[in-house]
């Protein structure tokens, strides 16, 4: 009995950690945090011998930031192009208090939604341009973050009955997770460059799509196909060359599993994720990943 009642109370207290654990306070097409349990079933997750005290951990592409939350270093740089993204976690850093009371002052209703969506971010002030930018994630169509060539956000209304806009508890714990990073908006050329022998690069960049008609979902203005992942594929030799523990994601393609292909100590590893960005039920399901490693 009293066996027993350890192993509940251990049970207790592992989830109890779990769940007060900071989540990404934003759905992400492509968020990685379903796919921790197969990374670490891989052992590639987090890397051995990489000092989470010490080190540095970059997230160049950080979006949702489902690895960053999960490993929880203490010292990350995280960074990306999507000004209003980087923006947004710069607030949720120094000012979510202040975020939480505008974020619950959003309204559920397409005319409101159609609203917010027209504002322009450059005419607002950060704490506005974070408070839109979370209300529009949480009620548009799947959570998708699309722009136009000029950079407009045009997603779709969501129609969803009861969306929590403002989970306060999660934004508080974001808030505390990120006082031990640094957050940039710079390219992830720039921000690697003090990247330096131990450091761990987690890539989640813009996926290369699997056909001519899959790639939809701009994430910037800017494209991101075979010349930038050709860049990107290079970066990645040249931080392993300098000893940093590099892990990249991206779509099990013949052009990426072709330009990874015969590069000294790198591996290719095949996970299956969840996609349920179709807007038809039956073409949503399993697909295959990528998962390139230098360890």
């Amino acid at each position: 009995m009293e066996t027993k009642l350890k192993l509940l109370v251990k049970n207790y207290s592992q989830n109890r950690t779990l769940g007060d654990r900071p989540k990404p306070f934003v759905k992400w097409v492509g968020g990685k945090r379903q796919l921790i349990a197969q990374f670490q079933g891989l052992n590639v997750y987090p890397p051995k011998n990489f000092d989470i005290q010490n080190n540095i951990y970059f997230e160049p592409f950080v979006g949702g930031g489902a690895m960053f939350f999960d490993l929880l270093p203490s010292n990350a740089i995280l960074s990306d192009l999507n000004h209003e993204l980087i923006t947004t976690y710069r607030i949720i850093k120094n000012n979510v208090e202040d975020l939480i009371i505008d974020l619950e002052k959003h309204k559920t209703d397409k005319d409101y939604f159609l609203e917010v969506r027209s504002w322009q971010p450059k005419e607002l002030d950060e704490l506005s341009i974070a408070s839109r930018f979370i209300f529009l994630n949480k009620t548009c169509f799947n959570g998708m973050y699309r722009v136009n060539s000029k950079g407009g956000f045009n997603v779709p209304f969501g129609k969803y009955t009861n969306p929590t806009i403002c989970n306060k508890d999660n934004l508080r714990r974001v808030s505390n997770a990120l006082q031990k990073a640094e957050i940039k908006h710079q390219d992830y050329k720039e921000v690697l460059k003090i990247a330096k022998n131990g450091d761990f690069i987690y890539f989640d960049p813009p996926y290369y799509p699997v056909s001519k008609t899959s790639s939809f979902t701009s994430y910037t203005s800017e494209a991101f196909l075979e010349k930038e992942q050709i860049e990107l594929r290079d970066t990645l030799v040249e931080l392993h060359q300098r000893g940093c523990f590099v892990m990249l994601s991206n779509s099990d393609t013949p052009f990426i599993n072709q330009i990874y292909s015969n590069l000294t100590d790198i591996r290719t590893l095949k996970v299956q994720a969840n996609r349920a960005i179709n807007s038809d039920a039956t073409k949503r399901g399993k697909v295959g990943e990528v998962l390139i490693t230098n360890y």
